[in-house]
């Protein structure tokens, strides 16, 4: 084509670690290059350049101008593309521009472009040519290994695509980073339109998964049906998950090391929540973890990952949620998982674990209740000072003579008390740097493992240099601020890694409550469906709360005084303009341009007694001679009567009286009655179905007064649908007028 860019450059490549994708560095001089070189295709043609954006659209997102007449001429395509050649090889890779900051006679490429063309060291030769390449509507992908679920990836490649590519190269290796640092090879084997390489920018891409060949195929479904199973079986030896309620206990058994996950989908929000689990004689090793599945929490909770959790050294388990928990506010159900220990030179540890998971509804009061346990259940007891039972008073000597010889209450102040010749107290064991304590040697391995570790935990999910020293701080860092947290983003939908530097919290980020993908990802614009602005998407919420303050304080529309009548005095428009179109009709008795036209004249009547004559012959005209149209319904016009079965026509004599009152009120609209004057059938109608509006409740239960509605079906033409979505974005509700 003859207005197609034509540059090209050599440059000495370097790869850099910090661009990710296809993206390129090239110097400003090839900026000026190119630029020039626009101008020069520019001039070839005569087409109209609609298709281009100005070069400043690479600098601070500035937009175009929208005036063709403004803009500059040297114009470059958007997106700007380019096919990179190693001649020493002939590899060729095409690429997206990340800017024009790369030092004179250099080009910094990404570590995905520098393997592409097998750049084996710094300083090689690389041709760099401008090329516009078609936007792809179809790319097949074939995976490389065996055994990749699609639930993995499929969320992921879309987010990478997006973020990092601008094109696509037949015959490349595409590879997506998993959250748990895992890569998903794919090679790219073929497009639609059949060419080299696509663009993947500002297009619907449809991508198809197809594997290397058959045996690869039937590898993946086994490995796909075998972690199904896995899951399912909830481990070997270990009971099977699945949902929970607030009425029936869960009982199973658990193998050393392993979890089972449970859902609780629904309970009473307003009340609290206790989770219990209980396990065994001695089976102090099986903990509790829940989690809340949300848009900021996605993973199952995990000894290392986890919102709520207690690892205490009790027999019995458990975790109180209040009702004003900030964790479970927009919280879609609840992850409930039991998990049991592995210990490592305990034998007995290799056996499953009994347990009974309950849920329950817990009393409000409880909380402050459990704290006067001093009162003992009948008058006459008294509590024994070695095991803290509440006995008669009359036994109490022979309880404390027996309690003494063969209890003792633990020394250390946990409450506890044992047998003296018993195996527990023999195992009982109190942490010396906290307050925790158990019954197990397992119980302790499992404490000094979680709380005390030889050496800190570090985060395998992100490259942050903190280190932690106990796993429930390493879990709260992956469910607080760990780059690698996974979350649904409010704006692509997508289930992502939230980004961000945990040492260093964004400001913006914590004001406005997003997490730092959300706050990038929301910095895309969209337009607004009520006024047609362009608004970023992190602004729209608030954009509409502008708009929904408006609409409540909205001036109402002035209906037209004629009973029949479906317009508005003012007009209204489909932006929800009440005042649209103001007529200077010299008009004072409230009636529309439309119904006010027949009764006007340029005579001076400053008391209006001529315009009243006028009025009183058009009633008189209506009721004895009609205005002949066959949808007329007026009331006051013979033909209207005829049409609706209420009579025919009217002597002079009767239809004085019946007209002098609205006479005699015609020009007193504030006090007035309704006129009725004989209308066109569209605004007819529009009244008609006004009225049946008014009566009607919105998707929101919400009713409109009358004048909303004749300004609704006025602003859409009389079509009901339109007018009710009208009415939805632009019109107060009766109650929102009433307040």
């Amino acid at each position: 084509m003859s207005n197609e860019l034509q540059w090209s450059g050599q440059f000495i490549a370097s790869a850099a670690s910090n661009l990710a994708g296809d993206k390129i560095v090239l110097p400003q001089s090839a900026l000026e290059q190119l630029l020039s070189a626009a101008s020069t295709a520019a001039a070839a043609t005569e087409q109209p350049e609609n298709d281009f954006h100005t070069y400043s659209s690479y600098y601070a997102g500035s937009r175009p101008s929208q005036n063709r007449f403004d803009e500059p001429k040297n114009q470059l395509p958007h997106p700007l593309t380019f096919r990179l050649v190693n001649a020493t090889n002939g590899r060729v890779v095409y690429a997206g521009i990340r800017e024009f900051s790369a030092e004179e006679g250099c080009a910094t490429l990404s570590t995905f472009l520098s393997q592409a063309l097998d750049l084996k060291d710094d300083g090689a030769q690389v041709t760099i040519h401008a090329r516009q390449i078609p936007k792809g509507t179809f790319v097949k992908l074939r995976p490389l290994e065996a055994g990749y679920d699609p639930d993995d990836w499929k969320a992921l490649l879309e987010q990478h695509l997006r973020s990092n590519y601008t094109t696509l190269t037949r015959g490349e290796v595409l590879v997506v980073p998993g959250p748990a640092r895992e890569e998903f090879r794919f090679l790219v084997a073929s497009f639609q339109p059949e060419s080299d390489a696509v663009c993947v920018v500002d297009t619907d891409l449809e991508v198809d998964i197809e594997a290397l060949n058959e045996e690869q195929a039937r590898e993946t479904l086994a490995k796909i049906a075998q972690k199904i199973q896995k899951n399912q079986r909830g481990g070997e030896g270990s009971s099977t998950g699945g949902d929970l309620d607030v009425f029936n206990a869960q009982q199973g058994q658990i193998a050393p090391g392993d979890y089972i996950d449970y859902q609780l989908p629904s309970w009473p929000r307003a009340q609290p929540l206790e989770i219990e689990v209980e396990g065994a004689d001695l089976d102090d090793d099986v903990d509790l973890l829940v989690s809340p599945f949300s848009a900021r929490q996605r993973n199952r909770p995990r000894i290392d990952e986890h919102v709520f959790g207690d690892f205490s050294g009790r027999q019995a388990k458990g975790i109180r949620l209040e009702s004003s928990n900030v964790e479970l506010e927009d919280a879609e159900a609840l992850w409930i998982s039991v998990h049991a220990f592995r210990g490592e030179h305990d034998q007995s540890s290799a056996k499953p674990r009994q347990f009974t998971l309950r849920v329950k509804v817990g009393d409000s009061q409880s909380s402050e209740s459990n704290g006067n346990s001093e009162q003992p259940p009948n008058p006459e007891d008294v509590r024994c000072k070695n095991c803290g039972q509440w006995v008669p008073q009359r036994t109490l000597m022979l309880h404390e003579n027996f309690c003494l010889r063969n209890n003792i209450l633990c020394p250390q102040g946990c409450g506890q008390v044992f047998q003296k010749r018993s195996p527990a107290y023999k195992k009982h064991w109190h942490c010396p740097h906290d307050t925790f304590y158990g019954n197990s040697i397992v119980s302790q391995q499992k404490h000094s493992h979680l709380f005390h570790p030889s050496s800190p935990f570090a985060c395998q999910s992100c490259s942050t240099a903190t280190t932690f020293s106990s796993l429930p701080q390493l879990a709260y860092h992956k469910t607080s601020v760990c780059p690698s947290k996974p979350i649904l983003c409010r704006f692509c939908h997508l289930s992502v890694p939230q980004e961000g530097d945990p040492d260093v919290p964004n400001p913006e980020a914590l004001l406005s409550g997003l997490t730092p993908h959300e706050l990038a990802d929301g910095s895309r614009t969209t337009e607004c469906h009520l006024c047609s602005r362009i608004v970023r998407l992190r602004d729209m919420d608030t954009h509409l709360k502008h708009h929904d303050l408006t609409r409540k304080s909205r001036s109402q529309p002035r209906i037209c005084r004629n009973a029949v009548c479906g317009r508005t005095i003012d007009g209204t428009s489909h932006d929800g303009n009440t005042r649209a179109a103001v007529r200077d009709t010299g008009n004072d008795i409230g009636l529309c341009a439309a119904c006010f036209g027949p009764l006007y004249v340029s005579n001076y009547d400053p008391e209006n007694k001529a315009l009243k004559r006028r009025i009183e012959r058009r009633y008189l005209t209506q009721l004895l001679t009609g205005c002949g149209k066959p949808w007329c319904r007026n009331t006051f016009c013979k033909t209207g009567r005829t049409n609706s079965g209420e009579g025919g026509a009217m002597s002079t004599k009767d239809a004085l009286p019946m007209i002098k009152p609205f006479v005699d009120a015609s020009i007193l609209p504030a006090e007035a009655k309704p006129l009725h004057f004989c209308v066109d059938e569209a605004s007819q109608t529009r009244r008609t179905l006004a009225e049946l509006m008014k009566e009607e409740h919105g998707m929101k239960g919400e009713m409109y007064s009358r004048p909303w509605c004749i300004g609704a079906l006025e602003a859409e033409n009389g079509q009901a649908d339109k007018a009710r979505e009208w009415l939805g974005n632009w019109a107060p509700t009766r109650a929102e007028e009433g307040a």
